[in-house]
């Protein structure tokens, strides 16, 4: 059984949609938070999340840059777009961890980046930010 991640109780259901093509890293994650009680979703590619979230909405979306198809920065420009888009906090959560990619992933109006392998301490500090 895997670790929890610690919460406090302030993330109570909150909502988190988690696009990967890593199915069993994104599956593992998402197992994790439920755990903990968030209401976590996950989608292996960019279209699969544009179509989760014609009847899902996440407060926060957790998105690998490097997607097949359409990449996170398309994505979040996709989802930006949608009715409901810009309720949404946006977390590139990736392997690309330069200077630039981070000045990229905020140029793409991410509100936070984050470099994998990400610290459970560190995600969760965000959620809470997010979600409290």
């Amino acid at each position: 059984m895997p670790e929890s991640i610690e919460t406090t109780g302030t993330t109570g259901g909150l909502r988190v949609l988690i696009v990967d093509d890593n199915t069993d890293a994104s599956e593992t994650l998402a197992e994790l938070l439920r755990i903990d009680g968030f209401d976590a979703q996950c989608a292996p590619d960019g279209e699969a999340a544009l179509a989760l979230l014609q009847n899902y909405t996440p407060q926060v979306a957790l998105l690998d840059i490097g997607l097949p198809g359409m990449d996170g920065y398309q994505l979040a420009e996709a989802i930006r777009a949608t009715p409901q888009g810009a309720g949404i906090r946006l977390v590139a959560l990736t392997g690309y961890g330069r200077d630039n990619d981070r000045a990229r992933a905020m140029s793409a109006r991410f509100d936070e980046h984050l470099v994998k392998p990400v610290s459970p301490d560190r995600l969760l500090q965000v959620l809470q930010r997010f979600g409290g």
